[in-house]
């Protein structure tokens, strides 16, 4: 019966997967999607720079015009690119840094700014003072750091509106030859050719709007494209793997499997009678083989690990949590595990998935320090995989508090709940202190130094000795269950702190190539704060402070 529940639960996963439908029929303007385009230092498909360039810009992958049009990603990209409205007074850019806002002039409370109403604002000033700032080596203050990425937004809009730039048109002969934009074609080939793929695009601009006018023409433009350098081209399936990557959406499916997975489970603990644990893990299984799968089909793409920005990295980690709590589950059979990982993991995918201007989902090239894929692919993942543990212990933690706090009287479940959160600390401890270590070598080979203390390099030390001293003080009696579990879940702040501080708040450091702006430091402060609070209830609760009536109400 537990393999027929498991196989059960799997496909039933494999079921949701595969919902709707539809995602599997050809697109009407496929040929259109995959023309490939030279830009950030690789051949990508022209669906992936309409779904960057729209995320990167708009912050969402669909847009509302004034005139009430809901358009897609593709169609917002096409309508930048043809100028087909005034783009200068559409609401598009996003603009979300409240300080930055009132600093220039604007609006604080709203979200979404034109080109026009930016370009006239004090933001100009503050750019300019960021970059004599860059230009004297000095650090910048959060508010200049906004300011740059808004002045790539505004350039990128600038880039994109009625601009035919784009580089669509291959080297004659060389492989990592410059692609030329349409009107540039002479360059490298005949007049008449160009003349050929200036009536495409002509033809493209006129009917846009129209898919079987689109699709025919991407295809009769795709097709003189890949005749003029057939050995230099990508071929069809290349592009199209990534169209259809893009188009399964692996790690947003993933979460939704993760989040049926912890329901299921949750009825399988609170009515025993509900006797499908294997089905539970069958689904949650089926969630970790599509995030897996995702993180394959990313690596074939990129031609890397996929755990060189804060996006793939939360990812990484949302996976790393799935997994090990899936291996401990099946090593105790605990039920417990997955119901601790699944809201982990799925607020890591919610996040990456929600938040395209924060964690930005672009593959892009590698900073020098990065192209070394060895040390890549084994110092960021360790790394990565200890955070992975710490925020699994700190699930684990908030169950042991939870029953600490209203049923104490299970003392054997609360017993079992911290062994099994004891043996995952210390595979996080295992983890980031082989991390820290592979980090120094990886910095002597890069730096010159193995240590340097760089904020990065000490965030991780303080996080690693968060972990240490409680696990030695448990061993040698100082602290108890209740005390392992506290500590689990306040020292993830400085996990939190070393991942996403050093990246959002600091922004200082060698490690700049992960720093980042857009982080909502409210939204987390809140969040911690909230979670300290649980905890300080829990320990109130533990001391005899206030009684078991008191707590039931």
């Amino acid at each position: 019966m537990k393999p027929l529940k498991f196989i059960i639960g799997l496909c039933l996963g494999i079921l949701i997967l595969a919902i709707p439908f539809s995602q599997f029929q050809p697109s009407p303007v496929e040929s259109l999607q995959t023309l490939a385009v030279q830009l950030d230092g690789r051949k990508k498909p022209l669906d992936t720079v309409a779904r960057e360039t729209v995320a990167q810009i708009h912050g969402r992958l669909h847009y509302q015009t004034n005139d009430g049009n809901q358009l897609d990603y593709l169609s917002t990209y096409l309508s930048l690119w043809f100028n087909d409205r005034d783009w200068n007074e559409e609401p598009f850019i996003l603009f979300s840094y409240r300080p930055l806002k009132e600093q220039v002039g604007l609006e604080s409370d709203r979200k979404y700014f034109t080109f026009a109403e930016l370009i006239t604002s004090d933001l100009g000033s503050v750019v300019l003072s960021a970059r004599q700032k860059q230009a004297n080596e000095q650090d910048l203050s959060r508010d200049e750091r906004e300011a740059l990425t808004m002045e790539e937004r505004l350039g990128l809009m600038l880039d994109t509106v009625g601009q035919n730039s784009l580089p669509l048109v291959p080297h004659p002969s060389e492989p990592k030859g410059t692609w030329v934009s349409i009107p540039e074609t002479g360059q490298y080939y005949e007049p008449d050719i160009e003349q050929t793929l200036a009536s495409d695009y002509i033809n493209l601009k006129s009917h846009f709007d129209d898919i079987s006018i689109l699709g025919q023409t991407g295809q009769q433009l795709q097709t003189e494209l890949r005749q003029l350098s057939p050995e230099i081209y990508p071929s069809f399936k290349t592009m199209e793997r990534e169209v259809s990557f893009y188009k399964l959406h692996p790690f947003g499916k993933a979460w939704i499997l993760y989040a049926i997975a912890f329901c299921v489970m949750l009825i399988v603990l609170l009515f025993p009678a509900f006797d499908f644990y294997w089905g539970a893990i069958g689904i949650f299984t089926s969630g970790l083989l599509i995030q897996g799968y995702g993180f394959i089909e990313r690596m074939q793409i990129a031609g890397r690990p996929p755990v060189t920005n804060m996006y793939e990295s939360v990812i990484w980690v949302g996976f790393g949590v799935a997994a090990i709590a899936l291996l401990f589950e099946g090593i105790y059979r605990a039920k417990y595990y997955l119901l601790a990982a699944a809201p982990l993991s799925v607020i890591c995918l919610l996040l990456a998935d929600s938040l395209p201007a924060v964690l930005d989902p672009s593959i892009k090239p590698l900073v020098p320090v990065l192209r070394d894929n060895f040390w890549l692919s084994i110092h960021v993942p360790t790394i990565t995989l200890s955070y992975a543990s710490f925020a699994l212990a700190m699930g684990l933690s908030h169950i042991i508090l939870s029953n600490y706090l209203f049923t104490p009287q299970a003392k054997e479940r609360i017993r079992s709940l911290a062994k099994w959160n004891y043996g995952i600390l210390q595979v996080g401890v295992l983890l980031l202190s082989a991390g820290v270590i592979l980090g120094g070598i990886w910095a002597h080979f890069s730096w010159g130094r193995f240590w340097g203390w760089d904020p990065k390099e000490t965030w991780a030390l303080i996080a690693l000795m968060c972990y240490v001293i409680p696990l030695h003080g448990r061993l040698v009696g100082w602290l108890g269950d209740f005390g392992l579990a506290v500590t689990s879940v306040v020292s993830f702040n400085a996990v939190l702190m070393a991942w996403y501080g050093v990246n959002f708040v600091l922004g200082t450091g060698l490690h700049s190539y992960g720093f980042s702006t857009g982080g909502s430091e409210l939204i987390v402060g809140s969040l911690v704060s909230l979670d300290l609070i649980f905890v300080l209830v829990s320990a109130i609760r533990y001391r005899g402070w206030v009684s078991e009536q008191t707590v039931a109400l």
